[in-house]
């Protein structure tokens, strides 16, 4: 439980990549407590694998919310991969994600409480649009939608 006065915190991230790999990008929003957007952002990658993406939106997210100050934090994500790993459901076989999910626990500590949910694309909408927008942006295509 979030300690008295600290309101939960939300970050919706996602990461893809069109190919796998292929170009990739990430795009994460946190809200504070009470709804407010306080940071959006969507960053492109290079060459990455899907999984790299949304660990890379997770970790981005992650400190996003630590420079913030958030204590209690909701992660969304629509990877059930990486929510799994996260929670300890699964273990990480993958040797190029072994570093990313370790460096996504030690950022997670730095946080009081962080609960992780995995929710299908179309309730993860902006971070998703974040992504193909930058895709698109650094690519000059439109979103394959």
């Amino acid at each position: 439980m979030p300690e008295a006065g600290q309101e939960t915190w939300t970050l919706r991230c996602d990461g893809g990549s069109r190919g796998n790999p292929g170009p990739g990008a990430f795009g994460f929003v946190l809200g504070d407590g009470e709804g407010r957007e306080r940071e959006a952002r969507g960053e492109y990658l290079g060459t990455v694998t899907n999984n790299v993406a949304e660990y890379r939106a997770l970790i981005a997210g992650l400190e996003a919310a630590v420079r913030h100050g958030a204590r209690s934090l909701r992660v969304v994500m629509d990877s059930e991969l990486v929510v799994r790993q996260m929670t300890g459901e699964y273990r990480v076989k993958n040797e190029g994600l072994k570093p990313l999910h370790s460096e996504a626990r030690r950022k997670a500590a730095a946080l009081g409480e962080v609960t992780y949910r995995s929710v299908g694309r179309e309730e993860n909408e902006r971070a998703d649009q974040l992504v193909n927008e930058t895709l698109d942006k650094v690519l000059g295509t439109e979103s394959p939608r």
